[in-house]
């Protein structure tokens, strides 16, 4: 095993692992999940409120908190972690994804990306030096390389200049990591695997991913658009040919059921706004799929969202009051919701590395599923 990843336990029916990641602010048990916090917050939580629902480790984002405050003014006020008030650790996305996103006002070269800042039309130049500075300025625990997402749906030719194109900015990002002393200090630089919906290219890239020896690997490029039956099908031609020992992370996905699919094609770590950006439309999760508090029918019920939720929403409100609070505009509908959504997505992955410990992984998270996905049906 790396040094600062430690596999625990294999599920021997399924893909899925139990481990343990190192970082400089702390262990992370995986698999796991991170609350999404881009501009240096996880919107409408303190981080107090995130350390009593479990929270392990969140995200931050390179490309907005460099356009503001800028990472140089979040490095002379000593780092990410004391800007924000987070004493965990942090993973920081280098931003190659919101810049995937700005394809009106990006142009993608050989050395890196020109792009107009979304909030005042202003020339940006991210490369992978720029990249690593940023998150070193950031103080990040775990750092993404820059690379370029392939859009969905995607010619083999545009993939296969994608892939190579971040194969070479991630060598440079290793690179200056290495040579700036962010890997000495302890810092974990992830290499980003894409590939879109090409089984061989994904293979390829893995492989060739692997052998430049990241202290952790992503499985970029899903959730673009693409079904769902092929976002499980790309993450299940890339997982294989990423190296056992170390980390692995799909980027920005998904629902309950995907979390527990994915972690049994053999994920370690997700990251996704769903929870956050539904709590804020009124938008609870339950065991028998999600609930929309606005609707009548809650109106007079008494119940939590969840019966034994051991969460401050659960044990001190009901789906009544949340009701009122989400059709009256009130903020606090979406405080309560949030540290509600995030419990449940936090306490699903603590079920599941209790069922990898003893053993059962397999058909209990069928079973979960297959209720989650009833009531979900039985509700439309």
């Amino acid at each position: 095993m790396s040094a600062h990843f430690t596999l625990l336990q294999t599920d021997p029916v399924t893909g899925a692992r139990r481990g343990q990641l190192i970082t400089r602010h702390g262990a992370v048990e995986t698999p796991v999940f991170m609350p999404v916090g881009t501009q240096g917050t996880v919107k409408a939580v303190t981080p107090a409120q995130l350390r009593e629902i479990g929270a392990q480790i969140i995200l931050g984002n390179t490309y907005h908190l460099n356009l503001r405050p800028g990472s140089e003014l979040i490095r002379g006020l000593g780092g990410l972690h004391k800007f924000m008030g987070w004493d965990g650790p942090i993973l920081t996305d280098s931003g190659g994804f919101q810049v995937f996103s700005l394809a009106k006002r990006r142009c993608v070269r050989d050395d890196g990306i020109t792009f107009q800042s979304h909030l005042d039309g202003a020339t940006i130049f991210l490369g992978p030096g720029e990249v690593m500075a940023i998150q070193q300025n950031l103080g990040s625990d775990v750092a993404m390389v820059l690379d370029e997402c392939p859009p969905w749906p995607c010619e083999r030719e545009v993939c296969v200049r994608a892939i190579e194109r971040s194969r070479r900015w991630a060598g440079a990002c290793l690179k200056a990591a290495r040579e700036s002393g962010l890997l000495a200090a302890g810092h974990h630089v992830f290499a980003i695997v894409q590939g879109s919906t090409f089984d061989d290219l994904r293979r390829e890239a893995a492989q060739s991913l692997a052998a430049l020896d990241f202290p952790g690997y992503a499985i970029g490029g899903v959730s673009v658009g693409e079904p769902e039956p092929e976002m499980f099908k790309q993450v299940a031609a890339t997982a294989p040919h990423l190296p056992v020992d170390k980390p692995r992370y799909t980027m920005g996905l998904g629902t309950p059921p995907q979390l527990l699919k994915m972690i049994a094609l053999g994920i370690d770590m997700f990251d996704c706004v769903l929870p956050t950006r539904v709590a804020r439309n009124g938008l609870a999760f339950t065991p028998d799929g999600p609930i929309n508090l606005r609707n009548e029918q809650y109106r007079t019920d008494s119940r939590p969202v969840v019966e034994g939720l051991d969460n401050y929403t659960c044990r001190h409100f009901s789906r009544a009051y949340l009701r009122h609070l989400a059709v009256a505009g009130e903020m606090l509908a979406g405080t309560l919701l949030t540290i509600h959504n995030l419990h449940f997505y936090l306490d699903l992955m603590a079920q599941a590395r209790s069922h990898l410990e003893a053993g059962d992984f397999a058909p209990w998270h069928r079973q979960w599923i297959s209720r989650y996905e009833a009531g979900a049906a039985a509700r439309r």
